[in-house]
Parts: C-alpha cells; structure tokens; sequence
C-alpha cells in the first residue's frame, strides 16, 4: 500500500514489479535536465545508481523516459510503471516534475522493487501557494527559507510569498530596518533562482497602506500617516499604522519602493496587501470618506495598479475592505487579483467568492493556517478553514489557492507548528477530491517528518487540538497562548466580554484547566518517542516540547488568576525566565536575530505580573 501525497487523481494498479537495477533516465532535451537530475538525486539517497542520457526514439527496457504530449493538459502527467520500463508523459515542464516528485515518493516507499500501476493527474488549482510573514519580528535564516521550499516542492506548492513590511533592505531606507536583519538584494536574486527551478513562483508581497506602523514610527515618515498622533482600537491606543492616501508623498514612497523591490522578482504577480488600514476615515482622510466611503479605499487600489501595471506585473490585493463595498467590485480592473482571506472555519467564502465570480473579477482564496496566537496550532479550525476555502473556491472558479501563515503578537510560534496547515491545504488545493478527508496524523508521519515511529502525527495533532479544550475558544489564537500576554484586568475584561466572541460558557475552571495541563505533559513526554529521519529532527522535537512548555506556563498563569494558592509567583518567574533563554535558543537555530529582542520583550508584562503579585503577598 502507497501512501502518496498529494493523493493523486486517478491511480489503477497492475500486475507485477518494476526492479530499479542499472536504470538510465532518457530525457529528449536538455531543458529537462533538472527535473532528471532531481530523480537522480532520490535514486541515489535510496542506494540506486542512475545514468542521465540525452536520447529520442524508442526506449529500451530497464529505462525512464520523459515525454511531452499536447493531449495532458498544464501541469499535469501520466507515470506508468510496468516491468519493463517507467514513462512519464506530461503536458509541460511542471507537469514532468510533479510526475518526478510523485514516483520520488513511490521509490522511497519501495526502494528497488516498484509496483506497477498507472497514474493520471493533474491540480485543481493552477496557482498553489504559502505565504509566509516574516515581518512580525521573525525574519527565517536562508537554510531556513531553502528547507521550506524543498518541503513545498514535495506538497506539489507552486506559489511561495515572504509578507513584507519593514523586513526587505530598501536602500536610503536603512532606520526602517537596520535593526530587523532584513532580507538582501543577493539574497532575493538566489531564492528567486531556487524556487524558479523548481517550478515556483517567488511572488513578491509588499504591503502598501495599513500595517506600516514600523515605517510610521520614524519621524521622517510619521507625517505621511493618517493619524500621526496614534489612534484607538480594540480598547487601546496605538501608533500609526496607515498611510494618509490623499497625501502625493504617500503614493511616491511607494513607487520608490517598487522600483527598487520589483526587479528582484521573475514572476509576474505582486501582492500589495492593502489589508486591514485600521484608522482609515479617522484623521486626515476622514472628511473625504464620509463624503466618498470607500471610493477612498478605491482610488489609492488604482494608484497603485498603474504602478503595478507600469512594471509589467499583475497586481493582487488583500480583500477585506472591497468586500463592505459590493458595489464597487465590478469597478476594479479586469486584470486585477482579490485575495479573498479569512481565518475561521465560519468565514463566508461561498458568499464572498459568489460576488468575485458575478463580478468577473478573478481571485484567490487564502485560508490560514491556525498557528498564530496558538503555539501549537488549532488543528481542527485549520483544516475545517482549508477545506472550506478549497470547497467554495472551486465552485465559484477561484484561480489560486493560497495558504497563509502570520506572526501577530511576536510570532512565538515555531515553524512546524504551521505544516499542519501547510500539508492539509496543499492536499486539498491539488485535488480536493482525493484528499478532503485524508488521515492527516499518518501523513504527517510519512510525508513531512519521515517517523519510522509513526506517531509524531498523532501527537502533534492532539497538542494542536487542546484548544478544543479550554472554553470559550478564541478566534485568531487560544487562550492558553493568549494568557501570557495578559495582565489581570484584562483577563477579567476578557472573561465579560466572551459572548462577543460567540464563544460558548467559558470553561477555563481550575478543574479543567488543570486536566489540560495534565495531557499537555504527558503528550510532551511522548514527544520524544518519534524516530525522525530527517536532518533537524532534534530541533524538531525541541520546538515542539517548548511550545507545549509555553501552554502549560500559560494554564497556570491562568490558574493563579483566578485565585489558586499552590502555585508560587516567584517560582513562575523563574521558570519563565528559562523558557524565555529556550526561546532564544530555538529562534535562532531557525531564524535571525533581527526582532528577537521585540518579541522577547512581549514576556517582560508576566514577569513583572509576578512581580507585582509578590510585592503584594
């Protein structure tokens, strides 16, 4: 039995056995060299030695050859393994090295002695992507960048995004980011190259109005915001995070970075975010949209498609705000793209997507991951996201797919916390038929951690469902990873505020609370039973027992909240403060050490909570 992933479309089995024993690999152009060479490699990680030949015409036996064919459509392939010979027949170059990356799988499942059968496939979606946010404090290191790449290649992704704020090294723009170990120039141009060989689009992400509250804070720039002197939300007060989009000088900022970024990139699409302008309407633009409403929102979009447009790239955009104006979707450019994003499992994709498609306006859907705000993730609310979005995007004839993965509140988060997402909405954007309800515990084992064990997806699972446990359930995070954040008051406001979150009757009684803490243990202990194969797989168990020592550290803060006396403040702080040196650790075996010391500083409010509580004793 196979276990292939993504599922492919169609599989039928055959009589008989394929021996890999002195295999050529015949390709008819060099152009295909890569993808031969890719197959090379896993043969010979499997003990098999194989000669790449450049040859057309009839094939001998104990061959595999490529071949192009106007009958299989983009990025499809049909493998076929008989006893004699392996074929791949594809419709284009990615077509050929998805057929590579399947039979890949199929050698390390049955290393020399292959089944024979046949395999027609091709994606639901063209565009397959991941975005991932390295602009909330977490910038990855380049290993980093290049091992997440190889994990998407073997997903079949086709589309990768790095969300940019402040973190891209923008000449004459150094205060911005001196301080955030950005990515370089250099560095852009070689993963560009990377993933372009593997048949992914490195699409650049700039965000261009809200969420430039990094830019904002610099006095040279404060003054091109919409309320310089900050602004409410949510019960607090903040600092300015959008541009003012009536002032020239907002748009020429933006222009000098698109002349500057844009060249970095082979793809022809860009994502200029425009999500979430928070204070939009409050300050300098405030009497231009009670007079216009959205059209505001609008006309800074088209702005910035004409520069876009002016770089010969495809413009894409968040869609949160476009949405509450209906009726000015049909006004954006035909060749525009709306990103269509929602985190929950009760986001109204089918309702959403329906006014894209009536509108003619092509989009994407982009779920998320659920591991932001969590630590380990909220697994089920991750794949009940995923599934909608692919179910609604297809219906309604979305063009891309995009799985999306953020960093709010510092990204404490480690990366693995993320695959589960990133795996189950991989499955689903290539074919949602085959892979909607996939075992995604045995998945995980076979396909991402290579666990002789089989049971590091299984565990990871659980630690990413204990949310389930501790009621109300928060949206955009859990309460357990929510909790180290909090400061007594606002617990409280919290708690009374519930039903606005549509949370049912809270459950985070000291009870419950501790169950929770119980399991979390006991699933940490087991952590270390995985055999991993892979070549970080010690760092991989690491990550996951602190972020599971963090949800722990975070229950019995809550317990301390609500009045319990067997757990000693001072002995909290101290455990905090190693988990804080492990958190040092981890992050900068995996990522830079640019925005460390900001997200670090975000534990020092629970330090100084338990301060205050043993003054107070």
């Amino acid at each position: 039995m196979l276990s292939l992933f993504p599922y492919p479309r169609n599989l039928q089995s055959t009589d008989g056995i394929f021996t890999l024993n002195n295999i050529k690999i015949q390709i008819p152009t060099p152009d295909v060299l890569f993808e031969a060479t890719y197959l090379q490699t896993c043969l010979m990680n499997n003990g098999v030695e194989a000669q790449i030949v450049l040859m057309t015409g009839n094939s001998d036996v104990n061959v595999i050859t490529f071949a192009e064919s106007s009958d299989i459509s983009s990025q499809g392939y049909r493998l076929t393994i008989t006893e004699q010979a392996i074929k791949i027949i594809y419709g284009d170059q990615a077509g050929l090295f998805y057929g590579v990356v399947t039979l890949c799988q199929i050698i390390e499942q049955s290393v020399q002695n292959l089944p024979c059968l046949q395999i027609e496939d091709a994606p639901d979606f063209p565009q397959r992507g991941f975005m991932l946010d390295i602009s909330r404090d977490r910038v990855p290191t380049m290993e980093t960048l290049y091992q997440l790449i190889d994990d998407l290649v073997y997903l079949k992704v086709n589309q990768l995004q790095l969300y940019t704020e402040h973190t891209f090294a923008y000449p004459n723009h150094e205060q911005v980011w001196e301080l955030a170990s950005p990515i370089t120039s250099e560095e852009l141009l070689r993963l560009d190259r990377y993933c372009r060989e593997r048949h992914i689009q490195l699409v650049p992400n700039q965000n261009s109005l809200g969420h430039m509250e990094r830019w904002l804070r610099h006095p040279d720039y404060r003054d091109l915001s919409e309320t310089p002197d900050g602004f409410e939300i949510f019960g607090e007060w903040r600092s300015p995070s959008t541009l003012n989009p009536l002032d020239p000088q907002s748009i020429e900022l933006i222009a000098n970075l698109y002349d500057y970024l844009l060249p970095h990139f082979s793809s022809s699409l860009f994502n200029v975010g425009c999500d979430e302008p928070w204070e939009l309407g409050q300050g300098k633009s405030k009497q231009a949209v009670t007079e216009q409403g959205g059209r505001v929102y609008l006309d800074w979009l088209l702005q910035l498609h004409s520069l876009v447009a002016s770089h010969e790239r495809k413009m894409m955009f968040w869609g949160d705000i476009i949405i509450k104006y209906p009726n000015l979707i049909p006004e954006l450019p035909d060749d525009i793209i709306v990103m269509e994003w929602g985190y929950e499992t009760t986001h109204p994709f089918n309702s959403n997507c329906k006014k894209y498609a009536d509108a003619n306006i092509p989009f994407y859907v982009c779920p998320g991951t659920s591991s932001w705000n969590a630590l380990t993730g909220r697994a089920d609310n991750a794949i009940g996201n995923l599934k909608s979005a692919a179910q609604f995007g297809l219906q309604h004839g979305a063009i891309g797919y995009l799985i999306t993965d953020w960093g709010d509140n510092g990204h404490w988060q480690p990366l693995v916390a993320s695959y589960i997402g990133i795996v189950y909405g991989a499955g689903v954007s290539w074919c949602y038929e085959k892979n909607h309800d996939a075992d995604l515990a045995t998945v995980l084992n076979h396909h991402l951690y290579q666990d002789t064990s089989e049971t590091i997806g299984d565990l990871t699972m659980q630690l990413a469902n204990i949310y389930k446990q501790i009621k109300p359930e928060h949206i955009n995070g859990q309460l357990l990873a929510y909790a180290l954040q909090w400061k007594q008051e606002e617990f409280q406001q919290r708690l009374a505020r519930a039903e606005e979150w549509g949370a049912e009757q809270a459950n985070i009684s000291p009870h419950n609370l501790r169950d929770a803490i119980t399991k979390l243990r006991h699933l940490r202990q087991q952590l270390s039973n995985a055999r991993i194969k892979r070549s970080d797989s010690d760092l991989i168990i690491a990550e996951w027992q602190h972020a599971t020592d963090l949800l722990i550290h975070g229950g019995e803060w809550l317990l301390i909240l609500q009045g319990v006396d067997d757990i000693e403040p001072m002995l909290q702080k101290r455990k905090l403060q190693k988990l804080m040196m492990t958190q040092r650790d981890l992050w900068l075996r995996r990522s830079r050490r640019g925005g460390l010391k900001d997200s670090i500083q975000r534990f020092e409010a629970l330090l100084d909570q338990y301060d205050h509580l043993t003054s107070a004793n």
